[in-house]
């Protein structure tokens, strides 16, 4: 079953955890001291809509773009009653293709993780690379490598009042993907109806990553610790990167 299919109807139920507003400042003293003032963004593998709504409502005109037609259906649920909502697309990242260049492109939530094949990530980030506006940012975030392994075994459960999720992690270090297979139990009335999907995301290092960037022809390419200005450190679970579009380091 296509990961995100029979998730979208409780994805946010399921992550409300999730402080889309502190990753979206985060993105803004990114922006701030690159003295980057966007007008225009694209939300990559945008999901329900949660952060291309944020940026919208700081006066950005946004695109949303996701492989997921079930959770742009929901994202579109979200921006009916908004004066300039974000328009949302269904595109994969290796085919990315904007009427218009913008001046930033976020991918937030280790959305990049989820192209578990390190060709077509490179590919998706040449599309991106192209669809920018000369100095425009590129700002992203992945689980790191020891993540990803450390979940191996490890069984997690989300839950609420009408929707119950367990889900199980299991590491390949021949293929470096780890997998993590969701059952998910929705209630509908007094009946609980099951279902399962199963995702997959690829363990990309800083390296690999930076060397992909600067192939696309990304430069002043920075990495931070999770929503913090210092260097990622041992241990560290998520990790940021800021690149730029036609400007001298």
């Amino acid at each position: 079953m296509d990961a995100y299919k029979e998730l979208a109807g409780c994805y946010d139920r399921l992550t409300n955890d999730v402080d889309y507003r502190a990753v979206v400042d985060f993105y803004f003293e990114i922006l701030k001291r690159e003295q980057v003032r966007p007008r225009t963004a694209v939300d990559l593998a945008c999901g329900t809509g949660s952060v291309a709504v944020l940026l919208a409502r700081r006066g950005i005109r946004v695109t949303g773009v996701d492989l997921s037609e079930d959770m742009l259906t929901a994202a579109s649920g979200k921006v009916s009653d908004m004066e300039n909502p974000p328009v949302f697309v269904c595109q994969s990242l290796q085919q990315l293709r904007l009427p218009r260049g913008v001046d930033l492109a976020v991918c937030a939530l280790d959305s990049l993780d989820y192209i578990t094949d390190p060709a077509d990530c490179a590919e998706a980030i040449r599309r991106i690379y192209k669809v920018l506006n000369p100095g425009g940012v590129f700002i992203f975030d992945v689980n790191t490598p020891e993540k990803l392994r450390a979940m191996d075994g490890q069984v997690f459960l989300d839950e609420d009042e009408d929707v119950y999720c367990v889900w199980r992690g299991e590491f390949d270090e021949e293929t470096n993907i780890c997998s993590y297979g969701m059952d998910l139990f929705r209630r509908e009335g007094k009946v609980w109806h099951r279902s399962f999907e199963e995702h997959r995301e690829y363990a990309y290092s800083e390296e690999q990553l930076r060397r992909f960037l600067r192939e696309a022809g990304f430069n002043k390419i920075r990495v931070y610790g999770d929503r913090c200005f210092t260097q990622p450190g041992p241990g560290e679970q998520r990790i940021y990167f800021s690149a730029r579009k036609g400007v001298v380091k």
